[in-house]
């Protein structure tokens, strides 16, 4: 037990060093997938797997080594707490109670939540071999970017387009290029969760100084702009949640549920604006179709 720990020290001073997830470069944690697949993904035992698995997981697409990896993760998370030590992350992503084929469940239906308003989000980009969970995973942070693009995209239109249709045109090309890109990079050649965040904030400073430069310059003579700022700082500010990295409550709220969940409101206010920028726009066209 001792030699464990001491093994256990050195990985997690170890492993702020590393690039990878410190629980699945943990030992405990390979010996243990190595062993359960040894013992249960192949021959008779595989087919025993298959017989007792439920019907859903095997629709969704977890495998026999999917399930060991999630067990396996659960018996090093419990070897940890145990020790002290603070709970590792494992694949790049903190460990969460499954529910039905949800191993995110709060996430999932945070996330569907949202995404019920963006039917821009669908399943082009499927990567071959995926469990229909992973795919779920990784197509909500396609709709993150997708969203964000969009909003860069509306105030692009709102800003310059109405004057200039030609420049609107070029500029929508050039951001559905940049995301079919993005979304090509992550789904075919390597998921990159620090390259995913890192594209997302730095699309989100573009939203965020364009729309409020906007507003800034508009808020006097157009009231209703003052709508737009409060939702762009609000969701500016809950989306420090995403820089947030602390293990799930209950092993199933983390900070990107807790952002999904909390930005559903803010979008209420955002189509307020949209309603009177519309009414105002519509006004407009009306005192210069009268004019003419």
């Amino acid at each position: 037990m001792a030699g464990r720990t001491a093994r256990l020290m050195l990985l997690a001073g170890g492993a702020a060093l590393a690039s990878g997830s410190q629980g699945d470069r943990e030992p405990v944690y390979r010996d243990c997938v190595h062993r359960c697949e040894e013992r249960n993904c192949s021959g008779g035992a595989l087919r025993h797997f298959r017989s007792r698995q439920p019907i859903y997981m095997s629709l969704a697409g977890w495998t026999c080594q999917d399930d060991c990896k999630y067990e396996c993760m659960w018996v090093t998370v419990g070897l940890y707490l145990k020790e002290g030590h603070r709970v590792p992350q494992f694949h790049g992503k903190w460990p969460f109670s499954r529910f039905l084929f949800f191993q995110e469940p709060a996430s999932a239906m945070a996330s569907f939540l949202c995404t019920l308003r963006e039917t821009v989000c669908s399943f082009t980009f499927l990567p071959p071999k995926e469990p229909l969970i992973h795919v779920l995973s990784k197509m909500d942070y396609f709709c993150a970017s997708t969203v964000i693009l969009h909003s860069v995209y509306l105030c692009c239109v709102r800003t310059v387009g109405l004057q200039h249709p030609a420049v609107a045109s070029a500029f929508r090309a050039l951001l559905l290029l940049m995301l079919t890109v993005h979304v090509s990079y992550l789904s075919l050649v390597h998921f990159d969760y620090g390259y995913n965040l890192a594209a997302n904030v730095a699309i989100g400073l573009v939203n965020v100084v364009w729309w409020l430069a906007w507003c800034l310059r508009n808020q006097r003579r157009l009231p209703h702009v003052r709508k737009c700022m409060v939702v762009v700082l609000l969701l500016q500010g809950l989306s420090l949640l995403e820089l947030l990295d602390f293990p799930p409550f209950f092993w199933v709220l983390d900070a990107h549920a807790i952002w999904h969940i909390s930005t559903i409101p803010v979008h209420v206010l955002f189509f307020s604006f949209l309603e009177d920028d519309s009414l105002y726009l519509l006004k407009e066209s009306e005192a210069k179709f009268k004019l003419d």
